[in-house]
């Protein structure tokens, strides 16, 4: 009886063990997401002539800048969104008023 409830506790120990790990697998830094919208943004043709700050807080974006037309505004939170771990995106972005 006794190594029955022993082997019983091993199972259950390793079982919450290799779930803590999976969960610690899917969570993605900050600074991984910081990387990857700033590459995202750099590379791509709506948005590339735009200055951007971005800034990355458990997993909530915030880009500041200014673009050309909305249609790199509206791009640059698709880009955002698309990355791995962003759990939102938050948009302070200005269209530049042509002089």
């Amino acid at each position: 009886m006794t190594m029955r409830v022993l082997s019983i506790c091993l199972v259950l120990s390793l079982l919450v063990a290799a779930a803590g790990a999976l969960l610690a697998q899917k969570q993605v830094s900050d600074d991984v997401i910081y990387d990857q919208v700033r590459r995202k943004l750099a590379n791509d043709p709506d948005v590339k002539g735009g200055t951007f700050d971005v800034k990355v807080e458990s997993g909530v974006v915030t880009i500041r800048g200014v673009v050309e037309k909305e249609r790199g505004r509206a791009k640059a939170e698709r880009l955002a969104k698309k990355v791995h771990g962003v759990r939102q995106v938050v948009l302070q972005i200005q269209i530049k008023q042509k002089s």
